[in-house]
């Protein structure tokens, strides 16, 4: 059996791209259960790191040069490990139970392995399959 294969042709077409909007909306659901008294500190600085993960690799995809891509995709990596910092504190302080935490960390393990994926493509270590 043949498969066709699709053409990027948007960043939404990205899988990366996809897992990280995913992460975005589950930390805007997760950090609703945080206490108020965070609105302006932890839930503004997660929401902010998991928004910048997606916009990253959205922003990346635009450029045309694989320099300019590369560093948008480590932008996005930073955001991400940003955002595991956090986690691990909301964890630490009692926002999190151990459930969400490694619900949470391990859809951000996935999605820093797909970023790192895409930074190989585009250094051309890794063939377009």
């Amino acid at each position: 059996m043949e498969t066709k294969k699709t053409k990027i042709r948007s960043f939404t077409d990205l899988t990366t791209w996809k897992e990280a909007h995913k992460l975005a909306i589950s930390i805007y659901k997760l950090t609703e259960k945080f206490p108020k008294a965070e609105r302006y500190g932890l839930i503004d600085q997660m929401k902010r790191s998991a928004v910048s993960v997606s916009s990253n690799i959205a922003e990346g995809f635009s450029r045309h040069s694989n320099l300019e891509k590369k560093h948008f995709y480590y932008q996005a990596l930073g955001s991400l490990t940003e955002l595991q910092n956090q986690l691990l504190l909301s964890k630490d302080i009692g926002y999190l139970n151990k459930n969400l935490f490694e619900q949470s960390a391990s859809l951000t393990v996935s999605v820093s392995k797909l970023i790192n994926s895409l930074i190989k493509f585009v250094k051309g270590t890794i063939p377009n399959t």
